[in-house]
């Protein structure tokens, strides 16, 4: 289902009307003491009722105002609608950040047409921040995006959440391999570093073992300021997997030129 920039206008507002239900329930939480479950089998992957709270709030304002349409969220099974349209959500990507109390977190919406996310919203209530984007273009609380012109990596700014995310020797050193190059190697970002990258103050992003509602809503952002967002191969990032964000696309190229030229990652 293809929808239009003026068809997705709606939408976009509607996101915002989620992330100010999500920003609901989760603030009173933010910095004060609460339960933490670890829902991982290997990597600590913490869940707390902020999260659930969160996510539960924005579903149950989509089932209100559009039924139809898919769910796709961190928290909860997922929902097939009748329609193509699905909301993807995660309520609190950075859950390690918020339960340490750093504001490095945000919450997570896109909307997905059954072939790509069309529209996405970072939102940080914390520090009152909500970042935006519908692919073509992208905004900081209305205010304009724009990544910036970095074609090399010795002048590249790079972030990833945390080294413990490449599960095998070959992506680490795929990743080592970039890191050695470039000027600065910040750790510990999450969503915010997506944002970042989008602003013009990061360059190169570089993840893996990621899921879909951790990308789809940073999809249309970095790529509506001008960014490119693909896997390590050049392909579709919306699945997840291992992901790379360049805010130059010509760095994007001379990135995946480089892993190519490693041979297979396995």
């Amino acid at each position: 289902m293809s929808l239009s920039q003026e068809q997705l206008t709606p939408y976009l507002a509607f996101a915002g009307q989620l992330a100010d239900a999500a920003a609901l329930a989760i603030q009173p939480h933010f910095r004060a003491p609460l339960a933490v479950t670890d829902k991982g089998a290997g990597l600590y992957d913490p869940v707390t009722v902020a999260d659930q709270a969160a996510e539960r709030a924005m579903r149950e304002l989509i089932q209100q105002h559009y039924p139809e349409h898919g769910i796709l969220g961190e928290e909860e099974e997922s929902f097939r609608g009748s329609s193509p349209l699905t909301w993807v959500l995660d309520p609190i990507d950075g859950t390690r950040a918020f339960i340490t109390g750093l504001p490095l977190w945000g919450t997570l919406i896109a909307l997905n047409d059954g072939q790509r996310p069309r529209l996405g919203i970072m939102n940080q209530p914390h520090t009152g921040e909500r970042f935006s984007g519908n692919g073509q273009a992208a905004w900081l609380n209305g205010q304009p995006l724009r990544t910036r012109t970095c074609p090399s990596l010795a002048q590249a700014r790079l972030m990833c959440t945390t080294p413990d995310m490449f599960t095998s020797a070959a992506e680490h050193q795929a990743f080592q391999h970039i890191a050695d190059q470039v000027q600065l190697l910040r750790f510990g970002g999450d969503c915010y570093a997506y944002c970042m990258l989008a602003a013009g103050l990061v360059d190169v992003v570089m993840e893996a073992s990621l899921q879909p509602y951790d990308v789809q809503a940073l999809i249309p952002i970095v790529e509506g300021a001008g960014g490119r967002m693909t896997t390590w191969e050049g392909g579709d990032a919306q699945h997840g997997g291992r992901v790379i964000a360049c805010g130059d696309p010509a760095l994007h190229a001379l990135v995946l030129e480089q892993l190519r030229q490693l041979g297979s990652i396995g």
